[in-house]
Parts: C-alpha cells; structure tokens; sequence
C-alpha cells in the first residue's frame, strides 16, 4: 500500500510496488525560486542543457528545465543510490524514453505529460504505462483534428453532440489516445484512427482495436480526470491478470515538497483500492 503522509517534504525514499500507481504534478509556472532552478539546471547533462537553449521563448526554456529537474529528482527518490544528476537514458525505436538498464536498478516504468504550465510523471513497477495532460481551453480546430484522425465511431459520437459540448468531449479522446500510444510505446506510428475509445455515461469507459494493432482490449486499464478548468488528464496502464492496483495522484515543487490530491475523475475501468 502507498503509505506517504498527506503532506511531505521533498526527499524521502519512496517505493512503488508492483500494484501500485504513482502520478505527480508539478505546475511549472509556479517554480520560480532561483536555488531550485539552479539546482535542476546542474542535473542537465551536455545535450540535455543544448535543447534547453534551443528553444526561442522563456517560458519554454523553463517548463523543459523544471521537467528534467523533475524527472531525475524524483527517480533518486526511489533509486537513492543514484543521484539525480547521474540517471541515464534511452529512447525506444519510436522514440519513447526509459531508464537505461541496468541490474542495480528496480524495473521502474516512467512516462511524461507537459502541456502549459503543468507537468505530470506517472510511474509504476514493471508495468506499460502512458500518461497524458492537455490545456483544454486552447484555440484550434478541434473537431475539425478529429474529422481527420479519429475512428469513425468517435467522430460520429462527437458529432451528436451540442457544438458547445464537442470541444471538451474531444479532449476527452484525445488525452485517451496519447495516454493509450504512449502506453505502448509505439506514439503516433498507431494511426489514431486503428482504435476507438468508447465513452458510455461516466464512469463507464472501453476501447476497440482493429486487427491489425494486433493488441487485446483487455490488456488495459484507463483512468481520466478533470484536474481544474483548464487541464485534463488521462491514463492508461497495463493489467496484470488477477492483481488490482492502488494509485495516488500528488501536487508537488520538486525538492521542496509535496501533498496528496483528489482530482475529479471522469471515466473509470482501472480496478483501483482508492478512489
């Protein structure tokens, strides 16, 4: 069972065992203190520290030091042996990062979401895990994104609804989708449209895969929820077969502290001993 206290200071050992969930936040736009700034930035290695100036606005040069800070501060916490400037990693042929193997570290699965001003980390034991946030006020032609590249099944779904209502439904498939092609790995090599996911009213929530994915429905479990007026987030998790999961979901400022949240969750098939 995940046993943290309500509220924690940053640094504790932590442990995920292999039924449990783990998912963080940390608002970026809110980390402004400058030691912990600079501490992140000491942890950037030589191409980690290019990208961060790359990118041509400051708010983007922040939210990418504040994630990579995140990450690797957070690993320590349940590595303490590795300090966060000493992780190491590898991206998979479809570009999906992980921890590079290695035989003195447990088999922790991590997955990223940012969008503005928000990051999440989700983590787990030995388990397929994507994880996605997305800022649901932006601009855009969203129905229109969703006429091109979702099923059938989902784009007629969305279409009988009011006009007002289609905006925040298409989020709704849209943070599934990339929690689910993260899930496996593979990102936008699955055609958004070889899987449907199946809204019924909330909780109740599927999906369905063409053949040719060649992947069982039943492998995957999926949680959403409404963290404020402008973000949602979605999750999906592999099953293992007779093993339900407990997961906590914490707001925190890497190194300083964090506290346990209770976000509103909107679709639910993720057999969870906690709400």
């Amino acid at each position: 069972m995940f046993s943290l206290p309500v509220s924690e200071t940053w640094g504790s050992p932590l442990t995920c065992g292999p039924d449990e969930i783990h998912i963080w936040l940390a608002y970026s736009a809110d980390i402004t203190d400058a030691d912990l700034l600079a501490r992140y930035k000491r942890w950037l290695n030589p191409e980690e520290a290019k990208k961060q100036q790359r990118f041509y606005f400051e708010k983007d040069r922040h939210q990418y030091l504040v994630t990579r800070g995140f990450i690797r501060s957070l690993l320590t916490r349940y590595v303490p042996h590795i300090q966060p400037a000493m992780w190491q990693f590898e991206t998979n042929e479809y570009g999906r990062p992980h921890i590079k193997p290695d035989p003195d570290i447990p088999k922790l699965h991590f997955n990223i979401s940012h969008t503005k001003g928000l990051v999440a980390i989700a983590v787990t034991f030995d388990r397929e895990i994507g994880i996605d946030v997305e800022t649901v006020t932006r601009d855009g032609d969203q129905v229109g994104i969703a006429d091109r590249f979702f099923s059938a099944a989902e784009v007629a779904e969305l279409h009988t609804l009011p006009r007002v209502r289609q905006k925040d439904r298409f989020f709704d498939y849209w943070t599934l989708k990339e929690s689910y092609i993260k899930a496996r790995g593979m990102g936008l090599s699955i055609p958004l449209g070889d899987f449907s996911f199946l809204l019924g009213p909330p909780p109740q929530i599927g999906i369905d895969i063409v053949p040719k994915q060649n992947d069982n429905p039943e492998r995957w479990a999926f949680r959403t929820w409404r963290l404020s007026q402008i973000h949602k987030m979605a999750l999906t998790v592999e099953r293992k077969a007779g093993r339900g999961l407990d997961l906590r979901i914490r707001e925190t400022v890497p190194l300083s502290h964090s506290r346990l949240a209770q976000p509103d969750v909107l679709y639910d098939s993720l057999r969870s001993e906690t709400p």
